[in-house]
């Protein structure tokens, strides 16, 4: 195989790409296929909305089970209740994310977007809903350029009313992540929606409705920034999907039955049937560009050529550069995809899941914050005590009620009390309280300057000591009393 049988990936910058920019846009109709890597596809569209649109209402603890209450400032997740001082999690899982996405590009190129980007799914679904309505590739197009008729306005309004009814149904499925989704519904049938609600609902449905229905591949090539760096993450060992240069070139027309290499012609039959199923509207036999999504459709359609033909599959292949280059086995090409960028990726990845597996698994139950009250550093009480005022805020993060005691230790500091209103003792479920204490001292044990406090926190669950928290402070001894 010569060195002409890999050609490189076309990115922006390039003088076609720059013309491509300004060019108005053609509408892309995508033709059916299918094959493995579409039956891949519909798997994971299937899949993944059965999380989406399913998750809301499954219940936990009487209550909804994957819930962000901004208003509470709470996230619950199955068991798992977090609040603010929590987003280092988030942080965290941001970062976990990035990284899968970087060692799946580095193995495979762009599989998320191929099959788990919201964006693909939901115009697999819309393309789905066209289809069933106007028909496959060429009945759309004659119907887009035949005069407005009666049955094109029916098929039409039929398209677009399913379209809106899906896009609405996205848009009150998100907002049900915010908002308990069972009462969400209530407020809907009985038009009490308020107006953030209305707004995220209708702004999700529409952008839904636009970027699957309208947009498309143009989200793709122009608004996601993944085309853009996606270069960066792929080198030669890289999967990615390839036409066979060497294989497939001089294309050309023929007769099943023709001796196709005695007339001097390569395996492609130059059908462009590749070209018609691509959702980007590309042409992967120019060698692969930053609008290819990698899912797969010109495999399947090229396939089905092959079998017609009685030609071997794989003239356009999911393999890597090296491969195709030098005529690597596909079991040499994939033992190559273990390469050290991918045992980094996997290592770090591995050692953040870790990390916060272990760190939500050791995550104490009661969190304790301490602040002093500004308004009053010290000041005498009855001539017998020097007191500090300070506001304690207890966090109870279970779902089970919680007892706690506070105490309060002097290093410096004898007949140290401390006082509160004993009815906070009882911290309800995942509940956010905060407790006015003064911390008191005699006068005549008490030394002018500033001392170290330990004030202890211990919480109880059914009779069962679960957390104790120590958390230090100062205590003001002023100069004048």
């Amino acid at each position: 195989m010569n060195d002409n049988s890999w050609r490189p990936m076309a990115m922006p910058g390039s003088e076609s790409s720059d013309e491509a920019l300004y060019e108005v846009r053609r509408k892309i109709y995508p033709r059916s296929v299918t094959g493995a890597f579409d039956r891949w596809r519909v798997w994971l569209v299937v899949f993944t909305q059965l999380i989406f649109y399913g998750t809301p209402w499954l219940q936990w603890n009487d209550r909804q089970a994957v819930l962000f209450d901004l208003g509470a400032r709470k996230f619950y997740i199955f068991g798992l209740v977090l609040w603010p001082q929590d987003v280092i999690y988030l942080s965290v899982l941001l970062v976990i994310s990035a990284l899968a996405l970087f060692l799946f590009t580095a193995m495979a190129g762009r599989l998320f977007c191929g099959y788990a980007c919201p964006q693909t799914v939901y115009t697999e679904i819309f393309l789905w809903i066209e289809r069933r309505i106007e028909g496959d590739r060429f009945a759309r197009i004659r119907l887009d350029s035949d005069p407005w008729s009666l049955r094109k306005l029916r098929l039409k309004a039929t398209k677009h009313a399913l379209w809106i009814v899906i896009a609405l149904w996205t848009g009150f499925t998100f907002v049900g992540f915010f908002t308990p989704i069972r009462a969400l519904g209530g407020q809907v049938a009985s038009a009490g929606l308020g107006p953030w609600q209305t707004f995220w609902m209708l702004f999700y449905a529409f952008a839904t409705w636009g970027n699957a229905g309208f947009m498309r591949e143009q989200v793709c090539k122009y608004m996601c920034p993944y085309a853009r760096f996606q270069s960066v993450m792929v080198d030669r060992d890289t999967f990615v999907v390839t036409y066979d240069v060497g294989r497939g070139e001089p294309r050309g027309s023929r007769g099943r039955k023709s001796d196709h290499r005695a007339a001097g012609l390569g395996d492609c039959v130059n059908c462009s049937i590749c070209v018609q199923v691509c959702p980007t509207g590309i042409d992967i036999r120019e060698g692969l560009q930053y609008e290819c999504i990698g899912c797969g459709a010109c495999i399947d359609a090229c396939n089905q050529v092959m079998d017609k033909m009685s030609y071997p599959r794989g003239l356009i292949r999911y393999t890597s550069e090296n491969a195709m280059r030098q005529g690597l086995s596909p079991a040499a090409a994939r033992r190559r995809l273990l390469r050290p960028r991918v045992f980094v990726y996997a290592g770090i990845w591995l050692a953040l899941v870790a990390g916060l597996a272990v760190s939500l698994a050791l995550r104490a139950p009661l969190k304790v914050d301490i602040l002093r009250d500004r308004g009053a550093l010290a000041r005498e009480v009855d001539g017998r005590w020097i007191e500090n005022v300070y506001r304690l805020q207890l966090i109870n993060t279970t779902e089970a009620p919680m007892q706690v005691r506070v105490q309060a230790n002097g290093h410096d500091l004898a007949g140290i009390i401390i006082e509160y209103d004993r009815a906070a003792e009882i911290l309800a479920p995942a509940s956010n309280r905060l407790v006015p204490v003064r911390i008191r001292v005699p006068i005549e044990a008490a030394r002018q300057g500033t001392h170290k406090i330990d004030v202890v926190v211990t919480s109880e669950q059914n009779g069962h000591q679960v957390a104790e928290i120590d958390q230090s402070t100062s205590f003001i001894v002023p100069r004048e009393l």
